[in-house]
């Protein structure tokens, strides 16, 4: 993949690992955050502003190990991205995310006068309400959260 100077960018194939892919250009830090990937053990690639023939620019990240991910939480930042699981140089599974139907303390309600707001040890718990407004409602009080307030 040739960077704008036209040098190549090459970065090694997986044995076993994980591919995190067709994150939105921009988000793979999101990703890499909330996946605590800066503390982990096992070697990351990550790579910014990728050029893609689909997204016209994407981040990407390369797990060189297999660990447990929340894809949850990767389908709140970004619906669009792909997971693939890779096992002897093969991707041997490809997981395509979405916007998870239920959400726990990952979105946080800000109605003053719901459970959630005097009650601490209650978690807060969304419902996803609507797929194309990527909006979902608090269990307790319906409040309505977008998809866009965590990210």
């Amino acid at each position: 993949m040739p960077n704008t100077d036209g040098k190549m960018l090459i970065i090694d194939k997986i044995k076993n690992g994980i591919v995190i892919d067709h994150i939105k250009a921009g988000q793979g830090v999101r990703v890499f955050d909330w996946l605590s990937l800066g503390k982990s053990p096992h070697t990351i690639a990550f790579v910014v502003n990728a050029p893609s023939l689909r997204m016209g620019r994407k981040d990407i990240i390369k797990i060189y190990d297999t660990i447990n991910i929340d894809h949850d939480i990767l389908g709140l930042i970004d619906p669009n991205i792909t997971v693939n699981i890779i096992e002897n140089e093969i991707v041997t599974k490809k997981i395509t995310l979405q916007l998870p139907a239920r959400v726990e303390n990952i979105l946080f309600c800000k109605n003053p006068r719901c459970i959630t707001s005097t009650e601490k040890y209650i978690p807060h718990i969304f419902h996803l309400a609507d797929r194309a407004a990527e909006t979902y409602r608090c269990e307790y009080c319906d409040e309505t959260r977008g998809a866009e307030d965590f990210r």
